[in-house]
């Protein structure tokens, strides 16, 4: 009989496909499988050829790409040298996260289930399409899912005589076991974070730790929302980047959160542990010194201040003491009480730590060595970098507006990193923020006389502010930027700056007070009312176009102004002007960077 082997690869950027991977994980101990559950980049793509059963998880990022611990992995199943039989042994199943407010909706987890068929892949099941903006959740799309698989995968290989699958109400082992070391054992050697010029590039396993130079609000402060410039110092760390670059910032929970966490699990923070696997073949997380301590663990590693997900409430029901909260739990966790859980956690956004104060018994019920299968790793958060190095030599610079808003829960909802960084006070000392720098998604034209249009609402500007700068200390014109924000007076940001080089003929400007009238007026008004410009532009001078800013309405908008430029000016039909614009995007003429 073949082994009973499954391989789980995910494909995650924001943690939500590791969390299914994992689930998937559990479920397939709970039928007696060996399973492995791997970051696609982690695992050797050669071994393919031989794998019997696979699962991919995989998410879709931005505009239709694929996450960045997958990348490799993607570059490698697209060659074109693959024998087109070479997975003919491999039954395998896709399961795509995505969300359908987005234009490429699930687009990786459909060309991944189309390539590994190309390939000579076996599918058990049609590619599963999760859904963000179904009102459950990618859940309603992934419970089903999941039933239908198991009982495929149970045909192809049942259970061993005699074995039974294991209940859900049975607590399977922890991924680690934790072991307090003596307070005399000596401390870790050397420091997480290495603030002299490290060995190679800075990355996520080794971040520079930068110090901030400065930390200036650029709204009024009448103004609603509280947008910063901050400022790093990356001089000796080997960092270099361009225009469209984006920085990664690490961020850590606050005193207070990570103070009430320890009293609530009745932990000391200042005592030391060292985590061993519980399987062999496991790794430990590479982001923990060994020995750790509980207040390193809390701040640094995990992410109380997420909205916790369907798999906190399963495993905690496993704990709980109290029967009452217990029956609560297991509701929570259940298919027929996920509106309920969407009412309680997801809609206000309650985050983990006020989860656990609502659920007081069961909390100071969890073991330590279940904090790492528990909750989830805080995740880096990525900033369109608004500097160039040609400006602003060894400095880095984003434009980040602090996320802070209200819900029916009596706190105001605070974003972990904008809270975390707008509190950084340079002037109180040296004040350092683990970062490194990745390749973003826009790129701009080499060629000095190509002119580019920019269309960047808010922080939308961010990455375009690194261009202009980058551009004007070439000495290149034909800088062409549509901003927009409320009013004039309250957040027209780094206004002084444009209007200097707009005096200096290096930027054409054209804004949008969207509050300043009776009327609003966005962006795609001004392109409109300045469509003869964009279309010489367009069609005399091969300008690129570029629109960064948030996901919602606006990109539609955007789009829409440039299709009727296209049809106004140009005389194009309508399907001519979409045709036209598709064209532009094939070639790269025509890009763009939104987000949620």
């Amino acid at each position: 009989m073949a082994a009973r082997r499954l391989l789980v690869l995910f494909g995650s950027q924001t943690g939500t496909a590791q969390d299914t991977a994992e689930r998937i994980g559990r479920e397939a101990k709970r039928r007696h499988l060996q399973c492995t559950v791997e970051a696609l980049d982690s695992y050797d793509v050669a071994n393919l050829i031989s794998e019997l059963l696979v699962v991919f998880v995989c998410a879709t990022t931005g505009q239709g790409d694929p996450p960045d611990n997958m990348k490799l992995f993607w570059r490698f199943l697209f060659r074109k040298n693959l024998p087109s039989r070479a997975l003919c042994r491999l039954d395998y199943a896709v399961l795509g996260l995505g969300d359908s407010s987005y234009p490429k909706f699930n687009f990786i987890a459909k060309k991944l289930h189309k390539r590994v068929l190309q390939l000579g892949g076996n599918p058990l099941l049609p590619v599963a399409l999760g859904d963000d903006q179904h009102d459950l959740g990618p859940d309603a799309v992934i419970d089903p899912w999941l039933v239908a698989l198991w009982d495929k995968i149970l045909m192809l290989y049942p259970l061993p005589p005699g074995l039974e699958i294991i209940s859900p109400d049975v607590r399977l082992p922890a991924k680690y076991t934790l072991h307090y070391v003596a307070e005399d054992s000596p401390q870790p050697s050397g420091v997480l974070l290495q603030p002299t010029a490290p060995i190679a590039a800075p990355s996520e396993l080794c971040p520079f730790a930068a110090p901030v130079v400065s930390n200036q609000r650029l709204t009024a402060q009448s103004h609603f929302q509280d947008v910063r410039l901050i400022e790093f110092d990356v001089t000796g760390s080997g960092i270099t980047y361009s225009a469209g670059d984006v920085v990664m910032v690490q961020p850590q929970n606050c005193p207070e959160d990570v103070q009430q966490f320890c009293q609530l699990l009745r932990l000391d923070p200042d005592r030391r542990f060292v985590l061993k696997p519980t399987e062999p073949g496991t790794a430990l997380p590479v982001l923990l010194p060994q020995p750790c301590s509980i207040r390193h663990l809390v701040t640094h590693y995990l992410d109380i201040s997420c909205v916790p997900r369907r798999s906190f409430f399963q495993l905690l029901s496993c704990f709980s003491t109290s029967e009452l909260e217990r029956e609560k739990l297991q509701e929570f966790s259940s298919a027929q009480g996920q509106e309920e859980l969407y009412s309680y956690c997801n809609r206000p956004r309650r985050t983990t730590l006020e989860v656990m104060w609502d659920f007081p018994h069961t909390t100071s019920a969890i073991p330590p060595e279940y904090l790492l299968d528990l909750i989830p790793r805080i995740r880096p958060r990525a900033f369109s970098i608004a500097s160039s190095m040609l400006a602003h030599p060894d400095r880095i610079q984003i434009l980040m507006a602090v996320v802070q808003y209200k819900t029916w829960l009596s706190k105001p909802r605070r974003g972990l990193c904008s809270t975390w960084l707008a509190s950084l006070n340079p002037e109180q000392g040296d004040v350092r923020v683990p970062l490194w720098v990745k390749k973003g998604g826009l790129k701009f034209p080499s060629d000095p006389d190509t002119p580019i249009i920019m269309i960047g609402p808010g922080t939308g500007v961010a990455p375009f502010r690194a261009a202009i700068q980058e551009r004007v200390a070439q000495g290149r014109r034909g800088n062409c930027l549509f901003f927009g924000c409320r009013q004039e007076s309250k957040d027209f940001y780094c206004q002084a700056e444009w209007e200097e080089l707009v005096a200096k003929g290096f930027l054409t400007l054209f804004t949008a007070f969207s509050r300043d009238q009776e009327e609003k007026v966005y962006v795609q008004h001004r392109i409109l009312e300045n469509r003869r410009l964009v279309w010489e532009l367009l069609s005399s001078r091969n300008a690129h176009v570029y629109l960064a800013g948030n996901a919602k309405q606006m990109p539609v908008a955007v789009t829409e102004a440039l299709q009727s430029v296209l049809q106004l000016e140009g005389g194009l039909s309508p399907s001519e002007a979409e045709e036209y614009l598709a064209a532009l995007e094939r070639s790269r003429r025509f890009q763009s960077e939104t987000w949620s």
